[in-house]
């Protein structure tokens, strides 16, 4: 399996690739829709919806004209666009005898209703369990559960290049998890026996928000399945059905039981590997319950309680302005224990980058000190601090697996310890040592001056003229790399063909000489 990673790498986008024959299945169930509405519009493209939802006549854009102001004409072109490519709204054609009007799709339009006011027998948003729930079932439990699911799977594209901890060397997510993020490039196979490493996109996957991150995975396996079925292969999924079931994970209740039975045979197909990725658990003990984990329910949401690896840093600066645990109610539960607020020492994690390329960060997470390690060079590891150095190898390590010098240059603005910025904005310099930063950005132009080709060099000819045959006969095939008439030599990146045609050139030259004894 070989997906593009690059192909749709948010949800926004995959949307747009859609056909509004698969948007007419999607709105068919509520849960969709009120998702959509929720996740994907801003606030204006909102109140326009919500205007049309029970005005019983279509909407004139002549009066959307009055309702916005002059100055906001740009805003309502948007949420226009983004209503039509997400098969919303439908616009008439502008004539001379009707005014241009908008509607509301139809599925959409009453999908919506049925969302915000109830009712039908749809179960667009779940089945909740009669069944006795197990009581060491709780929602901290699966917020620990989670969290070890998803650090699973971080730890295995961190320990792709070697730095991974050694408590996680037999831990590890399914087959059918890094099969996904070896199709989708985040990490690549490397030659036999070396293993994998990991790639840039990895990289960007890595610094990403949870929720961010969850998606990039699921959006993989949707690309995964309809490339399946686009071959003939028969993986019981229907993509279209996939992605419904996504939104209707995201409205259902965290730490309540819901029905497998009342799944679509496609839903119960996907939910193994719901569980491979945390989004889910099912008890062990009664396969016919799930239970959806904070990484579904918050799939629709701008808040997430599971801390990545990037929010791990960047609390350092709301650490300063807020208390320990002052998040939302989606951040306010610690998903490494019991309920309660983060702990102060993951909100305090920061990096100190000093002129001298020494670097000391504030964290006690190994997955966090993984990902440092994948640009630097860590000497001593002390109680919630590490220190180590930015070195001309460790960037050039970083380059080789496809993380550019500008993604760590970001990564260190953006993680920047809160004493860095207040000198920073104090003295209005640079946030980061312009030295450190200009070597960082010398040291990938260095790595990219001169590229390495294996092959052959071919010199020492008897004659000028078989030279000039055999390195034209090379250059008509496409392997010369690199020639020099004047020294008789040049460089190619294959050898069978030329192998080949030395064997029958010498052959040839056995057969005239013979022919010149007799």
């Amino acid at each position: 399996m070989s997906i593009g990673a690059s192909k749709t790498n948010s949800l926004a986008q995959y949307l747009e690739q859609l056909q509004g024959t698969t948007f007419r299945r999607l709105y068919q169930q509520p849960s969709t829709a009120f998702a959509i509405f929720r996740r994907m519009l801003p606030h204006l493209a909102k109140t326009i919806v919500m205007a049309c939802l029970y005005m019983p006549t279509p909407f004139l854009l002549s009066d959307l004209e009055i309702w916005v102001k002059p100055s906001a004409k740009r805003e309502k072109d948007k949420a226009i666009s983004i209503l039509k490519s997400l098969h919303i709204v439908s616009i008439s054609i502008p004539s001379k005898d009707t005014p241009q009007t908008m509607t509301l799709t139809p599925n959409f339009k009453n999908s919506l209703r049925l969302a915000l006011e109830g009712g039908g027998q749809h179960n667009s948003f779940g089945v909740p369990s009669n069944q006795p729930v197990p009581s060491d079932i709780d929602v901290a439990f699966l917020d620990r559960y989670a969290r070890k699911k998803w650090d699973d799977i971080l730890h295995f594209v961190v320990n792709s290049v070697g730095f991974g901890t050694s408590e996680r060397s037999s831990a590890g997510p399914k087959q059918s998890v890094k099969d996904l993020l070896v199709g989708g490039r985040l990490v690549e196979r490397r030659a036999v026996g070396s293993g994998i490493s990991i790639t840039q996109a990895g990289f960007t996957f890595l610094l990403q928000e949870t929720n961010a991150q969850v998606w990039t995975l699921l959006l993989l396996w949707l690309e995964a399945a309809d490339h399946a079925n686009s071959n003939g292969a028969d993986t019981g999924m229907d993509s279209v059905d996939m992605l419904s079931f996504f939104f209707l994970l995201a409205s259902l209740e965290l730490g309540r039981a819901y029905s497998t039975d009342a799944l679509t045979e496609t839903r119960q197909n996907m939910l193994p590997n719901l569980v491979d990725f945390g989004l889910i658990h099912i008890p062990p003990t009664n396969p016919h319950q799930f239970f959806p984990t904070r990484l579904a329910t918050t799939l629709t949401s701008s808040e997430t309680a599971l801390r990545s690896v990037s929010a791990g840093f960047s609390a350092a600066t709301a650490a300063g302005t807020t208390g320990a645990g002052a998040g939302g109610a989606a951040g306010g539960e610690n998903v490494g224990g019991g309920g309660g607020a983060l702990g102060d020492a993951q909100d305090k994690n920061s990096i100190i980058l000093e002129t001298n390329f020494r670097m000391y960060a504030y964290v006690q997470s190994p997955l966090q000190i993984a990902v440092l390690a994948l640009f630097s060079d860590l000497k001593f590891r002390f109680r919630g601090l590490v220190s180590g150095h930015l070195t001309r190898a460790s960037i050039r390590r970083a380059i080789e697996m496809g993380i550019t010098s500008d993604q760590v240059v970001s990564y260190l603005a953006a993680h920047a310890h809160e004493q860095m910025r207040r000198v920073a904005q104090a003295t209005r310099r640079p946030l980061l040592p312009p030295v450190v930063v200009d070597q960082i950005r010398l040291w990938q132009l260095d790595s990219e001056r001169m590229a390495a080709t294996p092959g052959w060099l071919l010199r020492n000819h008897d004659s000028y003229q078989e030279y000039l045959d055999m390195a034209n006969f090379a250059d008509d095939i496409g392997v010369v790399v690199w020639r020099n008439d004047r020294k008789r030599m040049f460089f190619v990146n294959r050898i069978d063909q030329i192998k080949d045609y030395m064997k029958v050139r010498g052959k040839a030259r056995e057969q005239q000489q013979q022919q010149q004894q007799h």
